[in-house]
C-alpha cells in the first residue's frame, strides 16, 4: 500500500524531531541558483508562526533534511515562506519539486534578530547574496512598524547582476521616502547605474546615529568580519551588532552536535548572535 506524503507523518507539534507536511503551493525562481518556495499545511493545521531570524528544518522525501531560514512575512498567517539557493544534495532535490508535492517542515528553531531591543533605534541591515532573505522578514516587520523605529537603512551586496535577490522588492522598498536602500555589485556592465564595489564601501556614506543603533549582518563570513570592521569604525559597539551563522544543522535542538560552535550550539543559542557574545571565536579557521 502506498502511503500519501502527508499520512507518513505523526501529527505532533509538540515534538520538535517530527516534521510536519507542508504542501507546496508556488516555486518562484529568484536567480539562477536561488528558489523559494511557498507552503501551507497540508492537514489543515494553523501555518506556524515565527519570529524574524529563525530558521526550520525542511525534509525532502527520500533524500534528508536541510536548515532553511524563514524569509516570509512574520505577520503573513496564510503561508510560509523559505528562499533556498541550491548547493547541496537536499536544496539540489528541493529545487526539482513542484506545485502540490509534499514537504516536511519541522520548527521554528533558533534566536530571533533583536527586533524589539532596536525599537527607538536606527537600523542598518548589511547583507550580501542569499544573505538578503534571513532578514527580509525584519524588513517586513520595520515597515509594518515603522513608527517604532529610526532611520532605516538596507546595504546589499551581489557578485553580479543575475544574483539580485528580490530585485522588484528592493524598488519598492526603495519607494519608501524613509528607506535608505543602497545595492552594490561586485562586477557589473556598462549598462549598470548603480553602485559598484563590496559591500562594506556602502558604510561612510550611510546614516546613522552610532550611539542608538542596531546592525544586522548576514552573509560569508568574510564579509561579515570586514562588515564589523567598518561598523566599529563609525563608532558602533560590538555589542549594538549581531550576526548569524551557518553551520551544518542536523538535530536543530542541540543533540547531535554538528553545529557546534565553541561552547555554543548555533541551532540553540543562534544562529543570531550578539557579535560580542562570539568576536573571539569568529573568524577562527578551526571553529
Amino acid at each position: 500500500m502506498v502511503i500519501a506524503p502527508e499520512k507518513q507523518f505523526i501529527n505532533s507539534p509538540t515534538d520538535p524531531m517530527l516534521p510536519q507536511p507542508y504542501r507546496i503551493e508556488r516555486v518562484r525562481r529568484e536567480t539562477h541558483d536561488v528558489f523559494t518556495l511557498e507552503l501551507r499545511p497540508a492537514n489543515g493545521t494553523p501555518v506556524m508562526q515565527f519570529a524574524p531570524g529563525q530558521f526550520n528544518m525542511l525534509y525532502v522525501f527520500g533524500t534528508g533534511e536541510s536548515a532553511i531560514s524563514i524569509s516570509g512575512d512574520p505577520n503573513d498567517t496564510n503561508r510560509l515562506i523559505h528562499t533556498v539557493r541550491a548547493v547541496g544534495t537536499v536544496t539540489n532535490a528541493m529545487q526539482k519539486l513542484k506545485r502540490g508535492d509534499c514537504i516536511g517542515v519541522r520548527g521554528p528553531f533558533g534566536t530571533p534578530w533583536p527586533i524589539v531591543e532596536a525599537e527607538g533605534s536606527d537600523v542598518v541591515i548589511v547583507t550580501g547574496g542569499i544573505g538578503l532573505a534571513p532578514l527580509r522578514p525584519v524588513i517586513y516587520h520595520v515597515l509594518a512598524n515603522r513608527e517604532k523605529y529610526g532611520r532605516f537603512a538596507l546595504l546589499f551586496g551581489a557578485r553580479s547582476p543575475r544574483d539580485l535577490l528580490f530585485a522588484r522588492e528592493l524598488e519598492q522598498w526603495r519607494g519608501h521616502f524613509d528607506f535608505n536602500v543602497e545595492v552594490t555589485l561586485d562586477t557589473a556592465s556598462s549598462d549598470w547605474r548603480g553602485n559598484v564595489g563590496v559591500v562594506t564601501t556602502l558604510i561612510p556614506r550611510t546614516q546613522f546615529d552610532a550611539r542608538h543603533t542596531v546592525a544586522m549582518i548576514c552573509g560569508p563570513e568574510v564579509m561579515m568580519r570586514f562588515t564589523v570592521q567598518e561598523l566599529m569604525k563609525r563608532g558602533l559597539t560590538t555589542d549594538q551588532i549581531f550576526v548569524t551563522m551557518e553551520r551544518n544543522m542536523k538535530c536543530a535542538v542541540g543533540f547531535c552536535g554538528h553545529c557546534q560552535y565553541g561552547p555554543h550550539f548555533v541551532c540553540k543559542d543562534g544562529p543570531v548572535f550578539p557579535f560580542d557574545r562570539i568576536a573571539g571565536l569568529f573568524g577562527k579557521r578551526e571553529i
